[in-house]
């Protein structure tokens, strides 16, 4: 039987309320120290009015709904422009934040996602731009692209995966000497290639745009619905995916010997789960993650690739850390925790061009909210305490001090 309390609510239940309002609080938090910093940075610059300043707070709060000015005044409205272009730029984080998300769920900390997002942007490029499509239908060359870059990726992935399962190497380790390793693998293959753009001069070092073969990834009727926007179908395929792994991670058996593994590997061996083979697994399924979200960032049609990437890494990979962190790691909640960090960006945009102010202060919101989900064990320990000064009323109204509070216990597991 579940353990329940006297509300009748499960103990599972009740951490995880916890753990949601812990994360909402945390953005909440990185918010009002936004507003807070937009406010500062207006007071002490003299070449900022108090107007200024005002409408950065607003546009901080509610820069996506943003129309423009009208007479000199902030207007706030639908927006569709905003409102696709933030869904668009959610796509690839929402899947590296997936691919983290997914790991750590088993145990073990993804943070190669930029190589592997690396190796998929690659793979799905070549094949997009390599076979005439006059010849393939391009509805068939975007899905050999796409299926190729997650096996990629898949198998780039699997490399920091049989390190950990057969030698026990810090996967962190590995997947930082493969992101690199990758990064110059795809600047020689794209610098032996013939993908460079050579129809504009002063883009020598961006491969074409996947439309420059007649693929891009279908719309699916959001442009109709945002019209002059970036959005396309990718978010939609990228939705389906996080409630496929939620599904796979919550609901079957081969999701719970995955967990399993990551919560403690030997127990697992010894109760007869394949401990090595699911160690592989999860960071070969991590890594077909972070691909997928390369793949359909470029699919798209909308973006060139800068094919020098030996200096510098993707920032998709790192920012699908604080989607999973800002998630739970619940594949559900990375759909949330994407769009939510996609819609920090647009608002940064909208900033910048509205403003005085600089978009790089979003990125400092992003921050702060990283950091205070890293400490919601301390925001939930607080959440707990007043609990802990409750009566039991089964045990006669007398203060629990001699016996263990649900409170604590809690503690205790986390």
């Amino acid at each position: 039987m579940p353990k329940t309390d006297k509300n009748g609510l499960m103990k599972s239940e009740k951490q995880s309320s916890k753990t949601l309002l812990a994360s909402l609080i945390s953005i909440l938090i990185g918010l009002i120290f936004g507003a807070i910093t937009v406010w500062i940075v207006g007071s002490l610059s003299p070449d900022i009015s108090a107007k200024d300043t005002g409408d950065g707070v607003k546009l901080i709060l509610m820069g996506l709904f943003s129309t423009g000015r009208s007479g000199g005044a902030l207007t706030f409205g639908f927006n569709p422009v905003n409102f696709g272009n933030m869904l668009f730029r959610a796509t690839p984080i929402i899947l590296t934040g997936l691919s983290i998300a997914v790991a750590n769920q088993t145990g073990l900390f993804n943070i190669g996602a930029s190589g592997q997002y690396l190796v998929g942007t690659c793979a799905s490029l070549y094949i997009a731009l390599s076979i005439p499509s006059d010849k393939v239908h391009p509805v068939l060359i975007w899905l050999i692209a796409f299926a190729v870059s997650m096996v990629a990726g898949a198998l780039w992935g699997a490399i920091p995966g049989m390190l950990k399962a057969f030698l026990n190497i810090n996967e962190v380790i590995a997947c930082i000497m493969c992101n690199w390793i990758a990064a110059n693998i795809v600047t020689w293959i794209f610098d032996a290639s013939n993908l460079k753009n050579t129809a504009e001069g002063t883009k020598t070092a961006y491969i074409y745009k996947t439309t420059y073969n007649n693929v891009a990834t279908s719309k699916m009727g959001l442009d109709k619905i945002f019209p002059g926007s970036q959005v396309n179908g990718g978010i939609i395929i990228a939705i389906l995916i996080c409630i496929a792994m939620w599904v796979v991670m919550s609901k079957t058996t081969f999701g719970y010997q995955l967990k399993a593994c990551g919560a403690n590997r030997y127990a697992a061996k010894y109760a007869g789960i394949a401990d090595k083979r699911n160690i592989i697994l999860s960071m070969a399924i991590a890594g077909a993650l972070s691909s997928a979200a390369g793949a359909l960032y470029y699919l798209a049609g909308n973006t060139e690739f800068y094919w020098s990437t030996y200096q510098s890494l993707p920032a998709a990979g790192f920012s699908g850390i604080a989607v999973a962190l800002l998630a739970v790691n619940n594949p559900i909640g990375v759909i949330f925790a994407g769009s939510f960090m996609s819609m920090l960006t647009v608002c940064g945009t909208q900033l910048t061009y509205l403003t005085p102010f600089n978009e790089y202060i979003t990125d400092v919101i992003i921050a702060v909210i990283v950091y205070i989900s890293a400490f919601s064990l301390i925001i939930k320990m607080l959440l707990n305490r007043k609990k802990e000064k409750e009566y039991d009323k089964r045990d006669g109204g007398e203060l629990k001090t001699d016996k263990e509070t649900p409170a604590k216990a809690e503690r205790k597991e986390a």
